[in-house]
């Protein structure tokens, strides 16, 4: 069985402050290091995810599913013990995607982890139940694996149809099944910043789903501290979580 930390985090592009707020991110990266990390907003020529990735001392591979246009979405920081393959791509319309690789585990368990992100409208419920659905049906072909993480900003709270249909699928929530509850609020984060998407009521919007055969040792928030001379200055707009999960070996 192997024991892993898996992080999930919209990191707001590069907008609302973005050379305040990289200090920020950097030094929670660092004080972090996740063996796997999905990341949303994503500024590929800006090597965000990359900067991210070599905040600490561990080494991290990035493996990017743009979303919309190619300079653009998401990415995930793989920990360089893990070896991975089998990437692939689906696009969900509306300038949003999801990519997944195989993570080839230590104690040799095989691993499905996957990252998105939802379209983000509060009042577009039928579209992210469409992405959710289309999300579902390729997740359900991928390679074979004895466990699966999906991690990401679904911009859908827990009584929304998306989130209920995640779990009609299979999928738990690593928080909830850790804590007994999910966070409060994942968006906004506290950040200020003149062009921030103020759409919409604080709620919570971002997940580590698991299936299959892995469980939740726990879960917390990360990057939700201010910077200590500054109540108004956060790492994102958004709040990340961040977990222990346990994975079982190959049958």
């Amino acid at each position: 069985m192997d024991r892993l930390l898996v992080a999930t985090l919209n990191i707001l592009n590069l907008a609302d402050r973005w050379p305040e707020r990289l200090p920020l991110l950097l030094a929670d990266m660092a004080a972090l290091q996740p063996d796997l990390m999905g990341l949303q907003e994503v500024v590929y020529p800006m090597q965000q995810d990359r900067l991210l990735g070599s905040a600490g001392e561990a080494r991290y591979a990035a493996v990017r599913g743009w979303a919309g246009r190619p300079e653009y979405g998401n990415s995930m920081l793989i920990r360089e013990h893990l070896a991975v393959g089998d990437y692939d791509r689906l696009d969900l319309g509306l300038t949003r995607s999801a990519h997944r690789v195989r993570v080839a585990l230590p104690g040799g368990g095989r691993l499905l982890f996957a990252v998105t992100h939802l379209h983000h409208p509060p009042q577009a419920h039928a579209e992210r139940l469409a992405q959710a659905g289309q999300l579902l049906a390729w997740l359900d072909g991928s390679p074979q694996h004895e466990a699966m993480v999906l991690v990401g900003d679904f911009n859908a709270d827990p009584g929304e149809p998306a989130y209920a249909s995640l779990g009609a699928a299979g999928f738990r929530s690593a928080y909830l099944e850790a804590n007994g509850h999910e966070p409060p609020v994942t968006w906004p984060s506290g950040l200020q910043a003149p062009a921030m998407d103020t759409d919409g009521d604080p709620d919570c919007l971002d997940y580590i789903w698991l299936r299959g055969a892995v469980e939740a040792d726990d879960a917390r928030l990360v990057f939700d501290r201010a910077d200590a001379l500054d109540p108004t200055l956060y790492p994102s707009d958004h709040v990340g979580i961040a977990a222990h999960v346990r994975v079982a070996g190959a049958a």
